[in-house]
């Protein structure tokens, strides 16, 4: 059996469209997960026009997915934090009060969509903030750095029924060590910035966190833990994500690059990362306070 969730903004989805889609692809009666906002039906087989329909919702405000019904509460979350937990890149932020920061963004794009090596990106683009003082990196957390909507409700909710969560980045322990405690992950993984003198180098630490790191977390944690990748529901936006996200029970692209949408079957463009719990069947007033 399968599962199709169909998640908007709040009030933005229309009772009409999940009862026209259920009819068609012979659903079961549809459940709502939070009214007008995500509702969920049950499917023997994965529809052969899944993915013309899922342009055409796209076009709507939805974000539709249709995954194997068994299985797919998870025990852990691990997930990127720029533009996933946050909405911002950190090393962005630090560019622009660097007076860099369109040029580092532009570097930072690219990487994301795979264009790019990514270490030698955060080489070069590190490499611009050196002579920084290093109190910019809390002026930044405290001036620059808001959450993605959802966050917190998602970490807590998971947490709350027996989960684990990891905070596994491409960006710097200066900031996951903060995003961490404020949405209640249990650990947190990192690059490192080198300062000396009070002072950012222009240098990141070895070993570079990137790509393949972020699998070998998923393998780490989830051996640490006694569970398997299965149990895993994992998020990201950016290419350095997939490899993680591929290997995830599931791995969602939010708001994800161009790039990394094409490889991901579970994508959220519309919804927050309650959308998260919504493709779990968690209803809305399950989730943690």
């Amino acid at each position: 059996m399968f599962v199709i969730t169909l998640i908007a903004k709040a009030g933005d989805l229309d009772p009409a469209l999940v009862e026209s889609l259920r009819n068609a692809w012979g659903g079961q009666s549809a459940q709502w997960l939070a009214a007008d906002e995500a509702a969920e039906f049950a499917i023997s087989a994965k529809p052969e026009n899944l993915w013309t329909v899922w342009t055409d919702v796209q076009g709507m405000g939805v974000d539709l997915v249709c995954q194997p019904l068994e299985g797919r509460r998870k025990k852990m979350l691990l997930a990127d934090m720029d533009s996933t937990m946050i909405q911002q890149e950190c090393i962005d932020e630090l560019a622009d009060e660097a007076g860099v920061g369109a040029h580092v963004a532009n570097i930072t794009a690219r990487a994301m969509n795979g264009e790019l090596d990514f270490e030698a990106a955060i080489d070069e683009r590190v490499g611009l903030l050196k002579g920084l003082d290093a109190a910019i990196i809390d002026h930044v957390l405290k001036t620059r750095i808001t959450y993605m909507p959802g966050g917190r409700t998602l970490v807590q909710t998971m947490k709350a029924n027996g989960g684990y969560g990891a905070l596994v980045s491409g960006g710097f322990t200066a900031f996951t060590a903060k995003v961490a405690l404020e949405l209640g992950f249990d650990e947190n993984r990192a690059n490192t910035l080198e300062i000396a003198d009070d002072k950012l180098t222009g240098r990141v630490v070895r070993p570079i966190l990137g790509q393949q790191a972020k699998l070998d977390a998923l393998g780490e944690i989830t051996k640490r833990l006694g569970i398997s990748k299965q149990d895993v529901l994992a998020v990201g936006d950016g290419m350095n994500d997939l490899l993680m996200l591929s290997n995830a029970g599931t791995g969602v692209a939010l708001h994800g690059k161009p790039a990394l949408q094409e490889k991901c079957d579970v994508r959220i463009n519309h919804g927050d990362l309650t959308a998260l719990l919504y493709l779990q069947g968690y209803a809305k007033d399950e989730f943690a306070a």
